[in-house]
């Protein structure tokens, strides 16, 4: 996993370079390279939408030979139960994946709910600024489009601080740039993202 100043625990191996660690996530990437120290064999990883939890579960599911279930929170209780258990008896270690952790799963079984209490919850904050700024390189660099270190900072102040908001606007300014064919700049990203709603409208005698 490439990282910003943080130290790797497990081998690097292939897809590793796929996700990024910095102070929103180390926490839960922390909690999934010491897993056998987990007073239980089965952890919750939760996070928003594309913020790499299914790819570091896969990650820590190579590594510790343990295994995921994800969408948990779309799941039969039973079933999540059941796997609970499992994992226990097999001494596996186990996720259960999921966008948010309980009580927002409002889990109807009792012994479920005190078992998934019992579980450490590894968890994947939005991007701060280190991953805006890493992301949105990166998702420039994918698209093979020219974006200067002043055009990734100045986007890193302005989108809203989510994994969705990054992909979203640089899909736009891609898509812009093949229909225009206009240079990558910060003029042109501000006035394509206000038409988009992606910012706030352009005010020329407002903050630039």
């Amino acid at each position: 996993m490439s990282q910003l100043g943080l130290p790797l625990a497990w081998p690097p191996g292939p897809g590793d370079d796929d996700f990024l660690v910095t102070a929103s996530n180390a926490q839960a990437f922390h909690l999934l390279e010491r897993w056998a120290t987990w007073p239980v064999k089965t952890a919750l990883l939760v996070g928003p939408r594309k913020s790499g939890r299914s790819l570091l579960a896969r990650l820590f599911a190579t590594r510790s030979n343990g295994s995921v279930i994800d969408d948990a929170d779309r799941r039969s209780e039973k079933d999540l139960f059941h796997a609970w258990n499992t994992a226990q008896a097999d001494r596996r270690p186990q996720l259960f994946v999921a966008e948010t952790a309980p009580p927002d799963w409002r889990v109807s079984i009792p012994d479920l709910r005190s078992r998934l209490a019992a579980s450490p919850v590894a968890t994947i904050g939005q991007p701060d600024d280190d991953l805006m700024h890493a992301l949105l390189q990166r998702q420039f660099d994918r698209r093979q489009l020219d974006a200067r270190p002043d055009l990734v900072t100045w986007l890193a102040k302005r989108l809203e601080r989510s994994f969705v908001a990054i992909e979203r606007a640089v899909d736009v300014l891609d898509q812009d740039m093949l229909e225009r064919r206009k240079r990558l700049s910060i003029p042109r990203a501000r006035a394509t993202l206000a038409d988009a709603g992606i910012i706030g409208p352009v005010d020329e005698h407002g903050p630039q």
